[in-house]
This record gives C-alpha cells, sequence and structure tokens, in this order.
C-alpha cells in the first residue's frame, strides 16, 4: 500500500512557520520521522490563505522537502498557479492532488500531468460536490478515466479519491464510500488505483486515532491501494502492516510488524 503522509502541510503551526521563516530544519525533521516511520510518498501542501506568496511559498516548500528524501511528492494546491509552481520545483516523481471532474478541471490539469509525467488523484465529485451514493461517484470516475486516457494518461497513474466525509457529520456516507471503492475495481483491467484522506472520517470526533484504525481495515478489504495519514500514529502503521498482510500483499512472518 501507498503510505502518503499528511503532514508537511501549512495548516500546522510549525510547517506554516518554517515556511514563513525559509527555515527547512523543521521540514527536513519532519520527513526524516515520517519516513522512517514508513512514509513512502508526501504530500506537499502549503496551507490556507497564503494568497498570491502561495506558488514561491510551494516552491520553496518543495526544496526542502526534497533536500531531505528522494520519495514521491503529492502536489497539494487548490489553483493551477500553485500547482504549476510545485511541478516545475520538484525534482522528485510527482502524484497531482488533484482534479476533480470539472471540465475545467481536467483541461488544466490532465496536461499539466502529462506536461511532468505525473500521477494523479481524481476526486469523484463535480461543480455541484460530493455525490450521495457510489454508483454516481463511479460514474464520474469512469468520466475521469476517459477523459485522462484522451490526454494520454493511462489507468495505472489515476489514483480515484471517493472522498471520506466526517462520521460526525454524515454518518452514512461511511459504507457508501467503502460500496465506491468496490465499484471503481471494475473501471478498467488492472483495476485503477484509489486513494483516500484517512483523517476526514474522524474530522470533529472524539477518539480519532480509533475511528481511522477502524475504517482503514474496511477499505482495505474494498480495494483501497493508498492512503494519505500520519505515520507517527504508531497503532494505526501497525494496522496497515497488518491489513497487508491478511490481504495476502505482504508475505507473513512472525516479525512482520518490524519491517
Amino acid at each position: 500500500m501507498l503510505i502518503i503522509s499528511e503532514s508537511v502541510n501549512g495548516l500546522f503551526k510549525s510547517v506554516g512557520r518554517a515556511i514563513d521563516d525559509r527555515d527547512p530544519k523543521p521540514i527536513v525533521k519532519i520527513v526524516e520521522r515520517q519516513e522512517a516511520a514508513g512514509a513512502n510518498a508526501f504530500d506537499v501542501n502549503v496551507g490556507p490563505g497564503r494568497g498570491k506568496d502561495a506558488p514561491g511559498d510551494m516552491a520553496w516548500l518543495v526544496g526542502a522537502v526534497q533536500g531531505a528524501t528522494k520519495l514521491p511528492l503529492c502536489i497539494d494546491a487548490p489553483d493551477t498557479e500553485t500547482m504549476a509552481a510545485g511541478l516545475a520545483a520538484a525534482e522528485n516523481p510527482t502524484i497531482i492532488n488533484s482534479t476533480t471532474a470539472e471540465p475545467a478541471k481536467m483541461d488544466a490539469l490532465f496536461p499539466m500531468a502529462v506536461e511532468h509525467g505525473s500521477d494523479i488523484i481524481c476526486l469523484t465529485m463535480d461543480e455541484k460536490g460530493v455525490p450521495n451514493d457510489a454508483d454516481s461517484r463511479a460514474e464520474m470516475a469512469m468520466v475521469m478515466l476517459m477523459t485522462a486516457m484522451e490526454h494520454g494518461i493511462g489507468a495505472e497513474r489515476v489514483l480515484f479519491d471517493p472522498l471520506v466525509l466526517p462520521v460526525c457529520a454524515a454518518q452514512d456516507q461511511g459504507p457508501k464510500v467503502i460500496e465506491a471503492i468496490r465499484s471503481f475495481q471494475i473501471l478498467s483491467n488492472p483495476a485503477p488505483r484509489t486513494v483516500v484522506g484517512l483523517s476526514n472520517i474522524s474530522n470533529g470526533a472524539s477518539g480519532r486515532s480509533l475511528i481511522n484504525r477502524t475504517f482503514l481495515p474496511m477499505l482495505v478489504g474494498a480495494g483501497l491501494s493508498a492512503v494519505i495519514l500520519d505515520p507517527d500514529d504508531g497503532e494505526l502503521m501497525e494496522t496497515v502492516k497488518t491489513c497487508e498482510v491478511l490481504m495476502d500483499r505482504k508475505l507473513y512472518c512472525t516479525d512482520y510488524l518490524r519491517d
């Protein structure tokens, strides 16, 4: 399973301060610690509210992260200018996070993926928002897959995100996300990859770590292949490793938790 660290995000005070001060040391510390904990990619996000400074901030942050790791960078930006700045600064392999099914976004971001050889996360939503059911999510995924292929992007470079919503605000959506991941498996052969931002399920709830590590095996059983999470959560990472063994994705041995 592809483990994408969520911790290089300007929303966190230490990261936001490091960006403002152009101090790479806190970023390097986070990256080295999380890679040691099991991260094999990093979501890179300068955080909200940076306005016209966001492209420069993104270019700096990408440089700081790749100064500490050769792992892929998941460039996470809400606007194309900031996304372009991050991709231009990246020497590591990249993932674009993300496009929606809105035609204007696909027309802007799929060509960027082609230009930079990036994989791309596709959120199953459009200008109307997140669909209420699994079938509508699958229909949007198919539209995005066909559009990606028209741009010369193969199915193996696309990751579909069914969009996890907080259990405390939309409790009925958890099962629908699981069903959507199952539905995505029949869109291509081999099946397309899938990804979620796991911590969204527990946003605003109590017992966040327990909720996260309970929901994850349900998603993996449905076919989840990548997840954005916090590798510093040791119990959650043990859950990931155990899921890999039980799904026959990783060879069992008595000390498998140490790998």
